[in-house]
């Protein structure tokens, strides 16, 4: 089997932004909560530090950086969180400013993963005990939204020389097919639309769209919208393959010890839905592999850390070790396979607030990054 594409999610929180300006404060951006973070039990590795510093990703100089790491430790690409609203982009400087406009902007693949979800104020959430927080902006989006969205993404993205393609295709993921469909009115207006989003860009010169559909059986964040049958959807949709975004979307997190879980376990949760998938699915499945899980700094540092639903969930701390048993999970996966143009995933380059960053620390240092490069080489 040739070597996989190993491509990291990325999540531009780490710059500010015009709407949490609004909403948060003039020179909020996310790593305001990395840095608050504390211990919440005994051994919690929390705050953790980026080695690199708190740099504002939106400027070249720190993509560059970030784009330098990558091809050094074998990422062939990031898979951006891409968010579009009913009134247009947001997050956007981070792609934008710091990736696209780095130097060596060429030397890595990107592509864009459309978290379509809704979007709460968990920056931080303020107690478990007060139920689902305020909505800052509605995930499901309807035509009108959804258009100016594929022909900003024909036109500012897909034909830049560095975006992935499959076939020629350009790459373009899809977070949650429920809200899709929601927001567009139906699956057959959502079949409607997506069409017209490949034959927008078949006028544009590309053989088409592939896309992407990111899978999951549970619900992690407030509000998410699961589907019942993805099999079914998949095929009607027009999708072209499937991949996996965490870990904890494939295994409830009530069913772990709290507040410190095992990660073997829910790697084996995960990979048993991969095998599900894989056999049920029409169109390759790619696999994921997660670093790690802790979203206690999305918590009010003030507040008992209780179980209870995101982000109050258990933290998974995972080795160095852990995570190549991951990789080499998801590299046997694909042996056994065959996908064509085989892709492993991985959450994420750096959800600090989340606990799963490839990003080096000052605790495990390049640990991870290295793990890419002793089962996948460059």
């Amino acid at each position: 089997m040739e070597r996989p594409k190993v491509l990291a999610y990325y999540f531009p929180g780490w710059h500010r932004d015009r709407r949490n300006a609004r909403w948060f404060g003039a020179d909020w951006d996310e790593w305001q909560l990395l840095r608050a973070a504390t211990p919440r039990f005994e051994g919690h590795r929390q705050p953790r530090i980026p080695l690199q510093g708190y740099a504002d990703e939106a400027t070249p100089a720190a993509a560059e950086a970030q784009i330098d790491l990558a091809t050094r430790y074998g990422v062939d690409g990031f898979l951006v969180d891409y968010y579009w609203y009913d009134d247009g982009p947001y997050l956007q400087a981070a792609l934008d400013e710091g990736l696209l406009s780095a130097a060596n902007s060429d030397d890595v693949q990107f592509a864009l993963m459309w978290a379509n979800h809704e979007l709460l104020d968990i920056f931080p959430h303020a107690d478990p005990a007060q139920g689902t927080p305020r909505k800052l902006k509605q995930g499901a989006i309807d035509r009108a939204a959804f258009e100016k969205l594929g022909r900003h993404v024909i036109d500012n993205y897909f034909s830049r020389p560095n975006y992935l393609t499959v076939a020629g295709r350009p790459w373009f993921s899809i977070y949650e097919l429920g809200n899709l469909i929601c927001g567009l009115g139906g699956v057959e207006a959502a079949v409607d639309a997506l069409r017209w989003f490949d034959q927008e860009a078949k006028r544009a010169g590309h053989p088409g769209v592939h896309f992407d559909a990111v899978v999951w059986g549970i619900a992690v964040l407030p509000e998410a919208i699961t589907v019942d049958d993805p099999q079914r959807l998949i095929r009607e949709l027009g999708f072209a393959s499937a991949t996996s975004y965490v870990w904890v979307h494939h295994a409830d997190a009530r069913d772990f010890d709290f507040p410190v879980a095992n990660i073997g376990p829910m790697r084996e949760a995960a990979f048993a839905e991969y095998e599900k998938f894989a056999a049920e699915l029409d169109v390759p499945f790619y696999p994921n592999v997660t670093v790690g899980w802790d979203a206690s700094p999305r918590t009010d540092q003030a507040a008992p850390f209780d179980r209870g639903g995101y982000p109050w969930t258990p933290v998974w701390d995972s080795t160095p070790a852990d995570f190549r048993d991951g990789l080499l999970a998801a590299k046997d996966f694909l042996q056994r396979h065959r996908p064509p143009a085989p892709i492993v995933t991985v959450n994420a380059w750096n959800e600090w607030t989340e606990g799963s960053a490839l990003l080096p620390d000052t605790h495990h240092r390049y640990a991870f990054l290295e793990m890419i490069l002793e089962v996948f080489g460059r």
